[in-house]
């Protein structure tokens, strides 16, 4: 891997900043240069946010993805906005859990993953990012497995730690399905 540039998009509370932290600490376990820049409205929960993050074995020119290698979907606002940017060749993940419309581009790949009932089915009710997170990791192996949780363990605050082994089965669950 080169160049990796990730966004992540969604409504505020679905952890889109949370994963996209976790990416950009598993890049710097990884040894990548690694840039992490949110953005969301004023509104927080419920309000738009979205996450660029670029992984890279060069400097980083800028912060900003206008151009995605990967783009995760997890309201169908964002797919809409966000589509038309991906790269030809590059991935699109759709929680289709809470998104019916299908992509309308062909030159890109597709997941489909029905990530907010896999992740409420297993126990895990507010997890679909990490399981959206896992099945990232398996399509485009951008970091170690080791790595990656790494990043997970650093992208979570000691008083929340209780919570490392749930977002583990949760990308576990991404990575299988």
């Amino acid at each position: 891997m080169t160049d990796l540039n990730i966004l992540l998009a969604g409504f505020g509370g679905q952890g889109i900043l949370f994963t996209g932290k976790v990416i950009a600490y598993a890049g710097m376990m990884e040894g990548k240069e690694v840039s992490w820049l949110p953005s969301y409205g004023p509104e927080m929960r419920g309000g738009t946010a979205n996450c660029s993050v670029c992984l890279s074995d060069a400097t980083i020119g800028s912060p900003l993805v206008t151009t995605p290698d990967v783009l995760v979907a997890m309201n169908l606002p964002s797919l809409e906005k966000f589509e038309k940017d991906v790269v030809p060749g590059g991935l699109i993940i759709v929680d289709s859990s809470i998104i019916t419309k299908k992509v309308s581009r062909d030159d890109v790949k597709v997941v489909y993953l029905d990530a907010s009932n896999i992740a409420e089915a297993n126990g895990f009710k507010g997890a679909a990012n990490m399981v959206i997170l896992g099945r990232m990791f398996r399509e485009t192996g951008f970091c170690s497995a080791e790595n990656l949780d790494k990043g997970l363990q650093k992208s979570i605050p000691p008083k929340k730690a209780a919570l490392i082994d749930s977002n583990r089965k949760a990308i576990s669950l991404g990575m299988e399905s």
